[in-house]
C-alpha cells in the first residue's frame, strides 16, 4: 500500500518534471529536464554522458506514458506507483536514470559528487539554493562529497521509500 507520504513526494516530483508548468507531463518535459542538466554541466547531448541522460529520461517517459501524449498529476502518480513503488521497474528504468544523472554530476570522474556539483544538479530540478544546501548537508553527513552510489541510493529512497526517516527523502530539500 502506498502511503500519503510517498504520494506527497510524487506530487513534488511532478512539479519538478513539469518543466513548462502546464499541469501535465509530456515527453518534452522530461527531455527538457535532461537538457537543463546537460546545460548545467556543460555537456553536449551527443557526448556519452549526454546520450545516457537523454536516453534514460526517454525510457522513463516510455514506462510512464503507456503511449499517452501527456500525463495529468493523477495519471503520473498512478504510473509512478504502479511501476516503481508497487511494481518492480525501478532497477530497469529509474536506476539507469539515477546513475546517468549521478555520473553526469561527477564532473571529474572521481566517483564523488561535491557540494558544487550537487547544487548544479539540484538547480536543474528547480530546487532552491537553500533547499539544495539543506539536501547536501543531510545526505553528505558532514562529508565534503557524496559518492555516486550514495546519490543513486538517495534517489532510490526518494522515489520508492515509505520511511519518513530515509535520508534520501532530503534529496530535493526538506519535505
Amino acid at each position: 500500500m502506498t502511503s500519503e507520504f510517498q504520494l506527497d513526494k510524487l506530487d513534488r516530483a511532478f512539479d519538478q518534471i513539469d518543466v513548462n508548468s502546464n499541469g501535465q507531463i509530456e515527453r518534452n518535459d522530461l527531455i527538457g529536464l535532461g537538457s537543463r542538466l546537460l546545460l548545467g554541466f556543460g555537456q553536449s547531448p551527443t557526448s556519452a554522458k549526454g546520450q545516457a541522460v537523454l536516453a534514460a529520461w526517454d525510457a522513463v517517459w516510455t514506462e510512464l506514458s503507456d503511449g499517452e501524449d501527456a500525463l495529468s498529476p493523477s495519471e503520473f502518480r498512478g504510473a509512478m506507483v504502479s511501476a516503481f513503488i508497487e511494481g518492480e521497474k525501478f532497477d530497469s528504468t529509474l536506476l539507469p536514470l539515477a546513475q546517468s544523472v549521478a555520473r553526469l554530476a561527477d564532473t571529474d570522474g572521481d566517483g564523488k559528487v561535491s557540494a558544487a556539483e550537487f547544487h548544479v544538479m539540484a538547480r536543474a530540478f528547480g530546487t532552491s539554493a537553500a533547499d539544495s544546501r539543506y539536501a547536501f548537508s543531510a545526505l553528505a553527513d558532514s562529508q565534503e562529497a557524496l559518492t555516486v552510489d550514495d546519490l543513486v541510493q538517495a534517489l532510490r529512497e526518494y522515489y520508492t521509500s515509505p520511511d519518513p526517516g530515509a535520508r534520501g527523502n532530503a534529496v530535493f530539500g526538506p519535505l
